[in-house]
């Protein structure tokens, strides 16, 4: 097959323009030399995919005029198989700017906008609150210098309304300038968004159907749309969202109010389209989308001054690349990250989209290998190596965990069996270490290529070198805060506020830790860095002193409803009375299970350690069903898995802490009982009872803390059979007293062979689970150690691969 490259004369663009939305070949070969290029891209696209679980990637190399390479790898549409091509239409996010500056700037070059003029000029009816007199303008706005807040009251990030663009412009006078217009670069979509409001007006056209008519079409640009219709959804990939601790989900669909600051959908192919028309000095098959000065301009630094590698000219992000000026933008929205690089000098050009939230570091990553790449063949020298990175090898990040430094300096280093993140203090992103040809660096989704050396107890990162310091118990939170620290929002993007190294910190769009400056007791303010630099949040409390909402950054976050999180026992409503779901658990037979197993041996736990304390409440009706399932309180595991948890109890004496059972073996019938009363939304929470639970094998324990000198359970994120992501075993929020005592049990228990549960952080299971069958004799008849009867089998699955699927 001939490669598509050859589609590209300005009849067959203008052919294809008639026949939007459909798609053509899978992918643009590689032209005649390329092909050791995309090979070594091909590999590292491959691993990358690998090490970070990344649905889909598709990428596109533009040479001058033409596309010369551009696939797509994994699945497009997971759930449905469709695989990712090249013409896989995205959701690109930000790069949406580039387009509605390009359609402001056709303004500027036919004399019917002035760039210095304010913008009262073109939209009377915008007032936001301006205290320090300097009009706003449009070249403020077009490079982040308006000092207009980051999102709009209506249409923001977080808006599932969709408003239109009037409505999102017009919330704005609504909201106060948060710095003097020129003096700071603060990145805001609502400025975009009010530039695409002002080429509305001027055009006298809604907005999507302007930019298609001006600048979309005449760059022959076949899968690129600001508006959505059936056909543009059915064509456009599934991003994922993930979280912290370890949640993902299908990423939300719905139009932002700001539209011309990140609406647009597109595929690689036509962004590599797009880059081609920018090296032929904006010359389009359609005809001059703009005139080659006018693009310089773009291109040019608006404001130079400021202490950054990267500034902005008109729209376009601006940088040095390998001795070359490089122009682009980059695309964050929910599921999608993109991002789009040219050095027009050398005439070439990358576009790479990823299916996951905010993978923002492996976009560019991609993009960087590529134009290196491309640079040494064009020069003909030895393309260089692409460094893919590996794991940290075994053991490492457990040798190196840990808190390094004090204050602003302090680093922390966190590992999760074999992987190793880091966290620093003043904020910003939590990023997983691995290793590259010269040692650790971040590498990940969000952040890659800063190395990390440690040696002989000392952290060298960034500009920090710190010593490890001694794991210290943190101390409880200012009271002040008790009624703010939560969740806000809503499912799709959740604000936590937390207490974390003595200061109130912001969890913002699922990733961006904020230290909040406290200004009044209910009004904090972002640090001058980050999403929201410099702007407020402002708490509402009720009459207790509990706040019911937060409005950051213009934004009202409502309090989120967590049923627990005032103390109180988690509770469902049973899907039918306990009772009569008894009786049918108690007629019921387990699942039988093939192989050998050893023969069970349950111990009581508290004759290994009578200062092993017990909460045993399915015996009482202090449970999440409210009602008791258990004739006794009493515990009992394989005594390997007892003799274990018995020094991890002893481990803990010196930091005056001792273990609470709250469950350990289980007969057979009450992970019935659970199954069955429980609503199927919450079944993730209890145990399948046809693939039987580890609880029911004898090596599961339910467990917490509690201080020796005073007798009282510790106090922990979430409580004991919370059915939250309060529940997580890295669930983010909290207070730092919290989520240490959440360590010290994981720590106590992960060194003598247990694991933590994945959504809940008092369940552990020991190593040995899988020697041990389903047993389902009651308490009663568990004697001397060991069961009275033998256990009741029936189900025909291997019970290594079905308990390993459980989930409790």
């Amino acid at each position: 097959m001939e490669s598509r490259r050859k589609t590209f004369g300005a009849a067959l663009w203008l052919m294809a323009v008639s026949t939007s939305w459909v798609a053509a070949e899978e992918e643009v070969r590689p032209r005649d030399g390329l092909a050791p290029v995309t090979t070594k891209l091909e590999t590292l696209i491959r691993q990358v995919m690998k090490d970070q679980d990344l649905p889909a990637i598709s990428i596109a190399l533009v040479e001058g005029r033409t596309v010369t390479w551009a696939k797509g790898f994994g699945l497009a549409r997971p759930k449905e198989g469709i695989a990712a091509t090249a013409d896989t239409v995205y959701r690109v996010g930000s790069v949406s700017k580039l387009f509605t500056d390009l359609a402001l700037m056709q303004l500027v070059e036919q004399g019917l906008v002035d760039l210095d003029a304010p913008v009262s000029r073109y939209l009377p009816d915008f007032t936001p609150g301006n205290r320090f007199g300097t009009p706003i303008t449009l070249r403020q706005m077009m490079t982040h210098r308006s000092g207009l807040v980051r999102e709009p009251p209506v249409g923001h990030y977080f808006d599932l309304t969709s408003p239109s663009i009037v409505d999102t412009v017009k919330s704005l006078n609504a909201t106060e300038l948060v710095y003097p217009p020129t003096t700071r670069t603060k990145y805001s979509n609502a400025a975009i968004t009010v530039v695409g409001r002002v080429v509305e007006v001027v055009r006298g056209e809604p907005f999507a159907e302007s930019l298609k008519r001006t600048v979309i079409e005449p760059m022959g640009l076949t899968s690129t749309s600001f508006g959505t219709s059936p056909a543009i959804e059915k064509a456009t990939a599934r991003g994922v969202m993930w979280t912290y601790d370890g949640r993902v989900f299908d990423a939300p669909t719905f139009p932002l109010g700001t539209e011309p600051a990140g609406n647009l959908r597109s595929s690689v192919v036509d962004l590599g389209r797009m880059m081609s028309v920018l090296f032929d000095g904006g010359k389009g098959p359609g005809g001059a989308i703009v005139k080659p000065e006018t693009l310089q301009t773009m291109w040019t630094e608006q404001f130079p001054g400021a202490a950054s590698t990267r500034s902005f000219g008109l729209g376009f992000t601006l940088e040095r690349f390998e001795g070359h000026e490089r122009i682009g933008h980059g695309g964050a929205i929910y599921g999608f990250a993109t991002d789009l690089s040219a050095l027009p000098d050398a005439q070439i050009g990358v576009a790479v989209v990823v299916t996951k939230d905010c993978a923002n570091a492996t976009a560019k990553r991609i993009s960087d290998a590529a134009l290196r790449l491309l640079l040494a063949l064009g020069k003909g020298e030895p393309l260089p190596e692409i460094d893919a990175g590996e794991p940290l090898e075994a053991g490492l990040a457990g040798r190196v965990a840990g808190r390094y430094g004090e204050g602003d300096s302090a680093v922390e280093l966190v590992a999760r069996g074999d992987r190793l993140f880091l966290t620093q203090a003043i904020g910003g992103l939590r990023t997983e270490i691995r290793v590259g040809k010269d040692g650790m660096r971040e590498d990940g989704p969000l952040d890659f290529g800063t190395r990390l050396t440690v040696r002989d107890d000392t952290v060298t990162f960034e500009k920090i070198t710190a010593k490890k310091v001694e794991d210290r118990k943190p101390a409880a939170p200012p009271s002040r805060w008790d009624g703010l620290i939560g969740e806000y929002g809503w499912d799709h993007n959740t604000l936590y506020i937390h207490e974390r190294d003595g200061r109130l910190q912001a969890l913002i769009e699922w990733f961006y830790l904020d230290p909040l400056i406290e200004e009044s007791p209910d009004v904090f303010r972002f640090p001058k860095r980050g999403l929201y630099d410099g702007e407020s949040i402002v708490f509402t409390r009720d009459a207790a002193g509990r706040a019911t909402r937060a409005v950051a950054a213009g934004v009202t976050f409502e309090r989120r409803r967590i049923d627990g999180d005032d103390g109180s026992t988690f509770r469902i409503n049973p899907v039918r009375p306990v009772a009569a779901l008894r009786t049918e658990a108690l007629a019921a037979t387990p699942p039988v299970e093939r192989g050998e197993f050893l023969a069970p041996d349950l111990v009581d736990l508290t004759g290994l350690d009578p200062a092993i304390k017990l909460d045993v409440r399915y015996a009482t009706t202090n449970n999440f069903l409210g009602t008791p399932v258990y004739s006794s309180a009493r515990a009992f595991m394989q005594r390997p898995a007892a003799e274990a948890l018995a020094k991890a109890h002893r481990s803990l004496r010196d930091r005056g802490f001792g273990l609470l059972i709250h469950d350990a073996y289980r007969p057979w019938y009450v992970t019935r009982i659970f199954w069955d009363a429980t609503p199927e939304s919450n079944h993730g929470f209890v145990a399948d009872p046809t693939k039987g639970s580890k609880h029911n094998r004898g090596c599961a324990v339910d467990l917490s803390l509690y201080e020796l000198e005073s007798g009282r359970p510790v106090e922990m994120v979430g409580g004991y059979d919370e059915f939250s992501t309060r529940s997580n075993p890295d669930y983010p929020g909290g207070t730092s007293l919290q989520r240490w005592h959440r360590e010290v049990l994981r720590k106590a228990m992960e060194d003598q062979g247990f694991a933590v549960n994945e959504v809940e952080w008092w369940h552990f299971d020991y190593r040995d689970w899988p020697k041990y069958p389903i047993t389902n004799v009651p308490f009663e008849k568990v004697t001397a150690g060991k069961p009275s009867a033998a256990p009741i089998p029936a189900s025909a699955s291997s019970h290594r691969s079905s308990a390993q699927t459980e989930v409790e």
